[in-house]
């Protein structure tokens, strides 16, 4: 879709900076540290149940081992869905249609002791132009909630974190589409990520 260029120098439609080859390289570099770090865990969870089925009375050798393949293995599972889950990610457009504000309570332990927690849960409900929903939800933290108004027009690229506003011109800060990382709108680049910004 066409740029329109503004006064204050922002943009109303969506960057062709998307395809900028740093995005492309921050993808292969997020799936590669999820499978290193998932390898590092998992060999962790091996090495420690080994050793605590050679130096413990509690518990015998295989039953440790058993327990330590279990933990691993769930390392594992978990950073390969988060790379097919990132692969499978598709570029669409959408719309904020609607934002919400909820006081919530959990139960939280602190040793012997058991309280109440009350926190903010701030989200924001965008709908595909196919029908489908999604939400934006953060506690205690209402930046993306106040960044996005009712009717903003946006975009999710595929592979990446966040949602990118079609119309920019009235903002003062603006998300890394790549790590989310916030910036002020007069940035170029993300200090982060070091992927172009897209305004």
């Amino acid at each position: 879709m066409e740029e329109i260029k503004q006064g204050n120098g922002l943009k109303v439609g969506y960057s062709d900076k998307i395809n900028d080859g740093s995005f492309k390289k921050y993808i292969k570099n997020s799936n590669r540290w999820s499978m290193i770090f998932s390898l590092v865990l998992a060999a962790a969870a091996l090495i420690g149940f080994f050793i605590y089925g050679q130096t413990s009375s509690d518990m015998e050798m295989l039953e440790a081992m058993k327990i330590g393949v279990i933990i691993a293995s769930m390392f594992l599972l978990i950073a390969l869905f988060l790379v097919v889950s990132r692969s499978r990610s598709k570029t669409f457009d959408g719309i904020v249609i609607d934002k919400k504000i909820e006081r919530k309570y959990r139960t939280k332990q602190y040793g012997e002791q058991r309280y109440r927690e009350q926190y903010i849960k701030y989200t924001v409900f965008i709908k595909e132009n196919n029908g489908k929903k999604h939400e934006i939800s953060s506690e205690d933290d209402d930046t993306v909630y106040e960044y996005y108004k009712v009717g903003d027009k946006v975009r999710h690229h595929a592979k990446l974190n966040t949602y990118e506003k079609y119309d920019k011109t009235g903002d003062t800060i603006i998300f890394c589409s790549a790590c989310a990382s916030l910036h002020d709108i007069t940035e170029d680049v993300c200090g982060r990520c070091k992927c172009p910004l897209l305004k």
